[in-house]
């Protein structure tokens, strides 16, 4: 605390590639000292673009890793919690147990740290289903604990898209702060469209393109040139090599259209609706997967050239700067695109909590 001014250092639990926490930090007022996860690639990219942010790559769940977390954060003097703890127990066969459901330990565990630490404030971000599942028993389970530590809690379902985001990606958002009450930012109806996010990177054909390259167009948009803002050159923007009959396929579909153009016998055993999709231009994208990259798994096809979205172009959907590298292998790489949290979403909580208590 300077000036009357409050910084946040932050700890990432769970932190993946670091979507999380590169968003916050567009808050100057926001670093992340440490982050954590069991995922050495996810981390080996965090690192490689948040290298003053300490790494500890471990188990949440190994006393040593969780004793390291602790002190560590003491000494960095941690006084905000960040993380996405998964929780496959929360479903209706896990209600008996609730947060003791072993399946939900990561969450118990994200929770314990909090109790260890008693930060100003910290965030939980999950799937939107956990607000609705068992008619709100585990929210509000997950609501009395954090009361029990100290807490005001806010929570609800923000939508990526109404801030910035082109992207439609719902996720529910826990907001818990010692000090006050803090609501959830709300946003706006004014989209960023695929269009404004991507046209400027709509030259590649299947298996075109290289981990680093000069950008070949200018941008077209205000949000492409804040994207290539602090970048000087085009990283991640290597189209799939698709096999000939997938690559048919596509010819056979009209720009922003989907299998309903393809004949019977090329439908293949793809039940779902979205398969073989094109992204539309003036829309915003479905929810960026960790499939992004396979023609035939859902509507993440280019508007109108013949190959499934570029991680680069997954990335910018996800609203990650262009300096922003995912390193490591292909699986790998769209894993931590497809995991991530948008940053552009990060950044508007982190406006919001600096906005209530950060002065």
């Amino acid at each position: 605390m300077s000036d009357g001014i409050k910084n946040f250092r932050i700890l990432d639990l769970f932190s993946g590639a670091g979507g999380f926490s590169y968003g916050m930090e567009k808050n100057i007022h926001f670093q992340t000292v440490i982050a954590v996860d069991f995922n050495p690639n996810a981390l080996a990219t965090f690192k490689y673009n948040m290298p003053n942010t300490r790494i500890i790559n471990g188990d949440i769940t190994d006393a040593e890793i969780k004793k390291q977390i602790i002190e560590q954060s003491k000494e960095l003097k941690v006084n905000m919690i960040i993380g996405g703890p998964p929780c496959q127990g929360f479903s209706l066969k896990g209600k008996k147990l609730g947060l003791n459901d072993p399946r939900n330990f990561l969450f118990r565990e994200y929770l314990n740290i909090v109790k260890e630490l008693q930060p100003d404030v910290f965030t939980i971000e999950n799937v939107k289903a956990l607000l609705s599942t068992s008619a709100g028993w585990f929210k509000n389970q997950i609501v009395e604990e954090v009361h029990r530590l100290g807490y005001h809690v806010k929570y609800g379902i923000l939508n990526a898209s109404r801030f910035g985001v082109p992207q439609s990606r719902e996720r529910a958002i826990f907001l818990c702060c010692k000090e006050k009450s803090i609501d959830l930012p709300v946003g706006t109806d004014q989209i960023v469209t695929v269009k404004d996010a991507i046209s400027d990177l709509a030259y590649l054909d299947s298996g075109e393109g290289a981990f680093e390259q000069e950008y070949a167009i200018e941008p077209k948009s205000g949000y492409q040139a804040a994207r290539r803002k602090h970048s000087k050159k085009l990283y991640n923007h290597k189209a799939s090599n698709h096999s000939a009959i997938a690559i048919q396929k596509l010819s056979m579909i009209p720009p922003e259209c989907g299998k309903e153009h393809l004949p019977q016998d090329m439908l293949g055993k793809q039940q779902f609706s979205g398969t073989w999709g094109r992204l539309k231009w003036d829309c915003v994208s479905p929810t960026i997967d960790t499939r992004f990259d396979a023609s035939s798994n859902g509507t993440n096809n280019h508007p109108f050239l013949n190959r499934s979205i570029t991680p680069r172009e997954a990335a910018r959907l996800q609203s990650f700067d262009d300096d922003f590298v995912f390193v490591g292998a292909k699986v790998q790489v769209r894993q931590q695109i497809g995991n991530a949290v948008p940053p552009l979403l990060a950044k508007a909580i982190a406006d919001k909590i600096y906005e209530e208590i950060g002065e």
